[in-house]
Parts: C-alpha cells; structure tokens; sequence
C-alpha cells in the first residue's frame, strides 16, 4: 500500500469506543485467537494493533502477527498453525499480492478454515464484486470505512465463524479416530493393553497429548480398581486400587456414584457402563476446559467402547477355554507317555524362545510373524498328539524298536496332523490348532528330504514344525527315556550342530546356538 491515498488517514478512527465491551468473558483459556495482519504500511500495523489491543472473544484475547508482504505471509501461515483471521492488503509489492495470498492459501496451503479479509485503500484496483465472486475470501472493506467499532465487529464476526469450521472439522477428524480406533481396539487382547490403547484414542481425540489419562474399574463390590494410566498418572500403575485421597477421586467418586461422565475441569471423569454391568471411568485433565463438541465426541467414544469391554473379557474367556482345551490333549498324550516326564511343557518354553531368537536375528521376516510368535509355544505341545493312536506294547517298549514298530510308532505324525486339522477347521481364522496341526505333521520332517512322514524338504516344512524338530530332539537327548539314558549337554549340542542342514533348518540351529551361548544353561534341567 502507498500513502497517496488521502482518504487513508480516516481510517479506524475511534467511534463510540466506550461501547466495546470489557475484556475477559470468563475465565482466561490458555490459547489466545491467532490474528495475521499483512499490509505492506507500518502505520497500519500499529493503529490495527491499538484498535485491538482490548479485543477479546469468549474469554480468550488475540494473538497478533505481522507480515509486511504475500512472500513473508505465506511463510508465516505455513509455519504457524491455528491462525484464525488475516487481514489483508491487496496492494503490497505488486497491485495484486493480496489476491495472490489470498489464492495460495486455499489452493496452496488447501487451509479452508482460516477467515480472509481484504481490506484495501484502492477499491478501484480490485473491484469488489470481481473479487468476492473469483477468489475465497470472507469480506471486503475499504479502509475508509473501517472504524474501530466496525473492525471489532468484523474481527469477532470472523472469529465465531472460524470457531464453527474449526469445529466441524475437529468433529469429522474426531469421528474418523473414533471410527479407526474402536476398530484397533477389538484387535488387542489384554484388558491392560485394550484401557491403554483407549486412552491413546481418548488424547487423540482431545488432541491434548497423553499427560493425565487414567482408566478406573469398580465391579459390584464398589472397590475401584486401576487398569491403566499415561503421563504424570503412570505411578499409578503400580496401585491395585485407586487411593481415595487422590484429587481426582471426587470427581470419580460422583461419576460412579451418579452413573454419568463429570466435566468439571480441570478433572474431567468419562462414565462407561457396559451391557454386562462393568462400570469404567476414564478421567482425563486437559489444559484447558472441554469444549461441547470435545464432550459430544467422547460420549460417542464412549458409546463405541462399552461393548468393546465386554467382548474383551467374553474372548479372554473363550482364549482360554481354547488354551486349557490345548493342555487337556496335550496332557492325554503324555499321560501314556510317562517316559517323557514334562517334555511338552519344555519345549513350550524353548519353542517359545526359540522363534523369539529367530526374529531377533532377522531370519524368516516373513514366516516368523507376530501370530506365529504368539502362539508357537502352546502350539508346539501337541506336536506327539498322535501318539493316543500308538499301542501301548510300541508306545511303552523299554527296547529299541524293530523296523515294523517303527513304522508304526511313525504314523503318529500323520494321526495328529489330521486329528488337529479336523478340529482346526472348526475355528475361524488362525488358531492353536492351525499351528499344532502344522508342527504335529512337520516336525518329524527333515531339512533334506529325508524326514517323514511326506518328505518334504527345506522352508516346504513349516516354519513352526522346523523350529519344535529341534527343540524336540534336543529336549529328548538331554533327558532320560525307556530306551536310553540322558545325554551330556555338549554332547547333545553338538549333535544338534551336526544335524543342520540335513535334519535341522540351519537357521534355527544357530538361533538355538546363539541362545546357548548367551546362556550355557539352555536346554538343562534346574536342580
């Protein structure tokens, strides 16, 4: 903007200031409205700066910024976030960069929510009604008749409508992580991790970071239980029970009592009663009070969840039925096996391991997966299951068997692959059984095609089967059977070692070495 224009000097000339109303419509939020002003002329920064200096709109007073060109502008509105309002020259370094500014803000910067307003000393430079109509801004005034009453209400008009985009747009964003994490949340099996994973949604959804969440469970006996907690409330992680005379209990206290969320900040308690009768509470204490939409997403949230709690503890039950489902056959095979006297068990805990080891050395990304890791070691229990089908004169003979026992001791493999694969087939998805059917009928297999009972050769085998061969026939060594006596613990891991690459996936024989070198006691029994 030049000075040539006369009929600048009028502007914003005070008119009945003694109506505006007072300052601090409440209690002062923390953030403040952020305002740009660009115009090329310092006077108007600073009589634009004293016009506004008592401005503020409910309860939080303005922020103001400066840019005295479009360049500077933009790199401004680029870099700083939340800025509601620009005020806005047309005339700076060239006839038409407010227009510009204008423009790469919508098209550039895709910011839809900030409010434009032109304000020119040149209305015949940029005609009013060729610009309102080709670029998107939100108002129009000539300098001339910008009083500081009609720049206040200007100003505030602009404020109320960016808070209303603004707000539309934290709901829609707001829904879309309600929709997204409700839908993570029914993947996560602990109660823990489930209450953890909520308060994560709950500081994204208020956009308030994690500090101060904190998630509650009171059953019938009205005993409050700590399930989990973030930020400067994670001590109270290590409490079973919620200490009555913390500052938050009040407020929690009334949530459980009166059966409905409490939003009195700084502590705000989110109430969830669940079809089967859990009541959770879920405080959360942002740095400033809850706005209403903040409190209608989170009722919603809230509502989305509620079932989520009662599906998690109705899977935790039925996660266990299936596990104690896995010991009960695991155990029957064992029980006429008395010789191998809590193999299963060990090589539950070495299977385990094992794939543990395996993906920290980076072997097999994508055959050792977090599903096999999960559930290889009470899969690999019912590796001998087959063996119910075994008599008793070949299952329990003290001698070395004839070639004819042998074959048949060996049809055990084949019987308990398909005995776990009938039942696997009866469960949706991935399950024990899937991977007990894949060890029962793989881990007699050999690296080179020698093994039984299909032949089948390198990462043909299962990866869960290559990995129980091992820890099979190393846990058999190191103990005591009908037909033989224990292996020293050298002896056996060098037996092991030798068999790599014949019998054994050379990759899992070095994890296992690597595990023994880490810790000589691998494989041993405790004294």
């Amino acid at each position: 903007m030049t000075d040539s224009n006369a009929a600048d000097d009028n502007w914003l000339i005070d008119e009945d200031e003694d109506e505006l109303p007072a300052s601090g419509l409440g209690a002062p939020d923390q953030r403040l409205w952020r305002v740009l002003i660009v115009d090329d002329d310092v006077d108007v920064h600073a009589v634009t700066r004293l016009a506004l200096r008592n401005v503020s709109f409910k309860g939080r007073e303005l922020e103001l910024f400066s840019a005295y060109s479009g360049r500077e502008a933009f790199e401004i509105l680029r870099d700083t976030p939340d800025i509601a309002l620009v005020l806005l020259d047309v005339v700076m370094e060239t006839d038409d960069a407010g227009l510009i500014l204008a423009r790469r803000i919508r098209e550039e910067l895709h910011n839809a929510i900030v409010r434009v307003v032109l304000r020119t000393g040149q209305p015949g430079q940029a005609p009013e009604q060729r610009v309102i109509i080709e670029y998107d801004i939100n108002d129009y005034k000539a300098k001339t008749e910008l009083t500081t009453q009609k720049l206040f209400t200007t100003v505030i008009s602009a404020l109320r409508a960016y808070e209303s985009l603004n707000m539309l747009e934290r709901s829609r964003i707001g829904l879309g992580k309600i929709l997204a994490g409700a839908t993570n949340l029914y993947q996560i099996h602990s109660l823990r991790e489930f209450a953890s994973g909520v308060l994560n949604q709950v500081s994204a959804i208020l956009d308030v970071g994690s500090d101060g969440v904190l998630c509650l469970m009171q059953g019938d006996t009205g005993v409050t239980t700590v399930v989990a907690a973030t930020g400067h409330y994670s001590a109270l992680n290590e409490a079973e029970l919620m200490p009555t005379g913390h500052p938050l209990w009040p407020t929690i206290a009334k949530a459980f009592a009166e059966k409905k969320s409490q939003f009195e900040h700084p502590a705000n308690v989110l109430f969830i009663h669940t079809q089967e009768n859990r009541e959770v509470a879920i405080s959360v204490t942002p740095p400033w009070p809850l706005a209403q939409i903040q409190r209608d997403l989170l009722e919603v949230f809230c509502q989305r969840i509620a079932a989520a709690f009662d599906n998690l503890y109705m899977f935790g039950q039925l996660r266990k039925a299936q596990e104690a489902t896995v010991v009960a056959l695991a155990d029957l095979a064992e029980f006429r096996d008395k010789g191998t006297g809590g193999h299963v068990r060990r090589v539950q805990l070495l299977s385990s391991s094992l794939a543990q080891r395996l993906q920290a050395r980076g072997a097999y990304p994508d055959e050792v997966t977090p599903q096999l890791l999960e559930m290889i070691g009470l899969a690999s229990i019912l590796h001998d299951v087959g063996k119910v089908a075994t008599p008793d004169h070949i299952l329990l003979k003290p001698g070395i068997h004839t070639p004819e026992e042998r074959s048949e001791m060996q049809q055990h493999a084949a019987v308990g692959q398909t005995i776990l694969e009938r039942a696997s087939k009866m469960v949706d998805g991935v399950s024990y059984l899937t991977y007990g059917a894949q060890i029962a009928g793989g881990h007699h297999e050999h690296w080179d095609g020698n093994g039984y009972p299909n032949q089948l050769k390198e990462r043909a085998i299962p990866i869960a089967a290559r990995i129980v061969a091992v820890v099979d026939v190393f846990d058999s060594l190191l103990h005591e059977r009908p037909y033989k006596e224990p292996w020293p613990h050298t002896e056996a891991v060098n037996y092991i070692k030798e068999r790599a690459g014949k019998q054994f996936d050379p990759e899992v024989v070095a994890a296992l070495l690597d595990m023994i070198e880490r810790d000589p006691s691998v494989g041993r029994t405790p004294e």
